[in-house]
């Protein structure tokens, strides 16, 4: 079933590419939104890590944030730093309304997770407030999820884990501190059907955490066994 949809998937893009070739946001060739040359000047995340927040930390040992952070989330990992061309492709997917580059950025997540498998029964996008989806028209976070749902063959449960507080950016906010006091309590579960299953959320850019780490004590409030987080990139 896998097989079939990623064949699906490539011809419903091949057709697309016909219609509306892409262009890479890095140099502006033809054929990709980043095409292979940008792809290598990615910034990379290698280990060794912190195991928990996914951090670069020398020897792989818990980072000094962790030691002192009673966490719900069971770990965070990204394929890439948060600056350069990542960055720029996040802000377009985010705020420029391109939803066609959730595809390609998909893809990296799909390659990450080959490479580095995560304990996971179910995908979970991190939810934002119906408020912010109404001015936006979608959760870019979703988005991934979605196309990442197509690669793996994973289910995805989008209408579950809901944000019911609205909150500032985590990007406006200081301190660790002041952003996990700005995202605590603001997300719920609305039943069980995540009980019991090892959830994998999936976001755009992790911060400092807390926002990753806000959903995951709603979910095992609900009962999820087990909470991961990825996301596209990681802020250092």
């Amino acid at each position: 079933m896998v097989s079939i949809l990623r064949q699906a998937a490539k011809l419903k893009r091949e057709a697309l590419d016909l219609l509306f070739p892409e262009w890479c946001i890095g140099c502006g060739r033809e054929g990709d939104f980043i095409c292979p040359s940008c792809r290598k000047l990615l910034a990379r995340l290698l280990p060794p890590l912190c195991p928990q927040c996914g951090r670069p930390q020398p020897e792989g040992n818990l980072c000094s944030n962790c030691l002192s952070w009673s966490a719900a989330i069971d770990g965070m990992r990204a394929p890439f730093r948060f600056e350069g061309l990542i960055r720029s492709a996040i802000h377009q997917l985010k705020y420029r309304n391109l939803r066609a580059l959730s595809e390609s950025l998909a893809g990296f997540l799909g390659d990450y997770l080959a490479a580095n498998p995560l304990s996971a029964t179910v995908l979970v996008p991190v939810p934002i407030h119906p408020r912010r989806l109404r001015e936006r028209g979608y959760n870019q976070s979703q988005l991934l999820a979605q196309e990442l749902a197509k690669l793996t063959g994973m289910p995805l449960v989008a209408d579950c884990l809901v944000r019911e507080r609205p909150a500032l950016p985590q990007a406006r906010t200081g301190t660790v501190a002041e952003r996990r006091s700005n995202v605590a309590g603001a997300f719920a579960c609305r039943d069980r059907r995540l009980a019991g299953e090892a959830v994998l959320l999936i976001d755009d850019v992790a911060t400092s955490g807390a926002t990753l780490d806000a959903c995951a004590a709603a979910l095992k409030e609900a009962g999820a066994s087990s909470v991961w987080g990825l996301t596209l990139a990681r802020e250092i």
